[in-house]
């Protein structure tokens, strides 16, 4: 008759992990960090769980409203529920391909909804509906999803491209705009300081009549005082050929030829002498 001997053994389970303990086949216990007694041959540690969070990194391609296609970049974060490793052991053959699949169901039912740039502006509402759908059915296997992050939302090369141009041709249209109103403020700026110079400038020109016309009369007045008989016209036709003179002397200085005629002092005294006469009769008719 032969007796069959068994023996006790130890096994070691790492921190933060739990081991899962069968008999001959058949689930027995849940054993923790630290050494566990087991009846060897019949019992074994059939595996071990890791109770640490993980992330599963999901790529799905998707299309968004307005017929883009996009990959969008998932990132999730989930770790095993040690009052429920039962179920995270035999419940599910692979954990990650479930994840994943959910994952790509949530993206593109999501995703369609939206045009790119919204899907762009709504990152967060994706990944909260990824989270949501998630966390309702993997607890159930005895996993709890941390968190999902949406990582990545990369268009096509050439969409992003367009995208680009675009975003190029709007800048240069606002540094047109802001040119063309800098231009308007300067050409405005430019007119006002315009105005205002020859505003001056009249002025100037005002007095300097003003005091040409007070420095005659105060010659005239000395001339016919200092000179005995001299009348105020012979005064102005010597200052008017005085004046004559000047001006030939300024306009040989720029290599000009003007038609000289003696007669000419006459003509100008004439001619301003009538200008005088047609001011003064206007003057009249118009009081």
């Amino acid at each position: 008759m032969s007796v069959w001997e068994g023996c006790f053994c130890l096994a070691c389970i790492r921190e933060k992990e739990v081991g899962v303990v069968e008999d001959l086949g058949q689930f027995k216990r849940l054993v923790g960090a630290g050494p566990s007694c087991i009846f060897w041959p019949l019992q074994s540690v059939a595996g071990r769980l890791s109770l640490r969070v993980q992330q599963l990194d999901v790529m799905c391609e998707t299309k968004t409203k307005d017929n883009v296609f996009v990959q969008v970049g998932v990132a999730v974060q989930y770790r095993v529920m040690t009052e429920s490793a039962y179920d995270a052991w035999y419940r599910l053959t692979s954990p990650t391909s479930q994840i994943q699949a959910y994952v790509f169901d949530v993206i593109r039912s999501t995703v369609p909804r939206m045009e790119l740039d919204e899907a762009f502006e709504s990152k967060d509402e994706i990944a909260d509906a990824v989270l949501e759908q998630l966390q309702n059915v993997m607890k159930d296997y005895g996993y709890q999803i941390v968190n999902t992050l949406v990582t990545d939302l990369a268009p096509d090369s050439k969409v992003k491209a367009s995208m680009n141009e675009i975003n190029a041709a709007r800048r240069l249209k606002e540094a047109a705009s802001h040119q063309a109103e800098a231009d308007k403020i300067r050409q405005v700026k430019n007119a006002e300081a315009e105005a205002e110079a020859r505003y001056l400038s009249g002025l100037g020109v005002a007095r300097q009549r003003k005091a040409i016309v007070q420095g005659l009369q105060a010659s005239v007045s000395e001339f016919s005082e200092d000179v005995g008989g001299a009348t105020p016209k012979d005064v102005m036709d010597i200052l008017l050929l005085s004046q004559y003179f000047d001006t030939l002397a300024v306009v040989g200085a720029n290599s000009l030829i003007l038609e000289h005629d003696p007669a000419t002092v006459a003509n100008l005294q004439h001619q301003v002498g009538a200008s005088f006469m047609t001011g003064g009769e206007k003057k009249d008719f118009f009081s």
